[in-house]
């Protein structure tokens, strides 16, 4: 094949069907436990969703380390938020399984998760998400699975 004549690599295809801006995103976690441990999803990119979390006191084990289960509360929200983004507007995601391997130790600062799908099916979904620190090395590596399900009904701040 000539220099020339070489075809521009395939394009992304997105697994998000709507799409919303980061506020919309964020909105969702008022008054709920990813709002008490401060995570903010910051970057919504054509195949992956971002968020960060603190490690401080809201995230800390007794050993002043970043919490094994705030790994997976943060992984399972950005996973589950980048799923609920994949799916049809009467239609919502759930958690099934999780897997996280906690693979550094960390003290402050911030980490950040990075989900993306390997695969977006109608009644399932698989997605991977990364947990990084502030110099961008490996904390958490997480695989969530998601079922589709119906969208129940939303509640209201008076059924709570």
């Amino acid at each position: 094949m000539s220099a020339g004549s070489e075809s521009p690599p395939p394009a992304r295809r997105t697994p998000f069907r709507r799409h919303l801006d980061l506020d919309a995103i964020n909105a969702w976690s008022r008054d709920t436990a990813m709002a008490h441990l401060g995570i903010v999803f910051t970057e919504l990119g054509d195949d992956y969703l971002r968020a960060t979390m603190p490690v401080d006191a809201r995230t800390h084990q007794p050993y002043g380390l970043l919490h094994g289960g705030a790994s997976a509360l943060l992984a399972e929200t950005v996973g589950s938020t980048a799923g609920l983004l994949s799916v049809d507007d009467d239609e919502g995601c759930v958690g099934i399984e999780i897997n996280a391997n906690h693979l550094r130790a960390v003290r402050s600062g911030q980490v950040t998760a990075t989900a993306t799908p390997l695969h977006v099916g109608r009644q399932t979904q698989v997605w991977e998400i990364r947990i990084e620190d502030d110099a961008g090395r490996l904390v958490c590596i997480s695989r969530l699975t998601l079922a589709v399900i119906k969208r129940p009904p939303a509640r209201d701040a008076a059924s709570r």
